[in-house]
């Protein structure tokens, strides 16, 4: 089964149980919803969305152009059962990373249940097969366990520590072989 069946001409996805669908501006009471999580802020960090304008502005300012550029991006996950927004995952061209990189991030009443890793691995797939990426890399913080064995799971491996620029935080660096 080729997993080009599920691409549609507005760069919307399915897996078995979400849709991935690109992040727009009427998500910005969900994106300032998860930015706003304390686990968010924790291990993904504060990314200022102080407002439902500012989630607003970093949908659009932050995520639609590199959709728009490169045709992938940031997706919003939604459940197929309870159309439920859930959570967030993508593939971002990062500042200080040569390799772009895997993120997701769900509300945590919707974590544990194997969504994360349903998405990740269709969002690596769409990257390397329907956009020919060789490799992806994902930048982990070193307390954030769960996410960690997660990404082992996808077949990336750690590699090195990383600090981003502007950041004091040391990750972890992990890449596909």
């Amino acid at each position: 089964m080729s997993l080009k069946k599920h691409q549609s001409a507005d760069n919307t996805y399915e897996t078995e149980r979400l849709i991935l669908r690109p992040m727009s501006a009427e998500d910005r009471d969900f994106i300032f919803e998860l930015y706003n999580r304390p686990k968010f802020i924790q291990h993904i960090g504060n990314r200022n969305v102080n407002t439902v304008e500012d989630a607003e502005n970093y949908i659009l300012n932050r995520f639609a152009p590199q959709i728009e550029r490169l045709g992938y991006g940031n997706y919003l996950l939604v459940t197929k059962d309870s159309n439920e927004k859930i959570g967030a995952v993508g593939i971002f061209e990062r500042e200080g990373l040569d390799v772009v990189d895997i993120g997701y991030s769900l509300l945590e009443e919707f974590e544990g249940k194997g969504y994360a890793f349903e998405a990740a691995q269709k969002v690596k797939s769409i990257g390397m097969e329907d956009f020919g990426l060789s490799k992806i890399s994902a930048i982990i913080s070193k307390d954030n366990v769960s996410s960690q064995k997660l990404i082992e799971k996808l077949g990336l491996k750690f590699k090195k520590y990383v600090t981003l620029p502007g950041e004091t935080e040391e990750l972890n660096y992990y890449e596909t072989e």
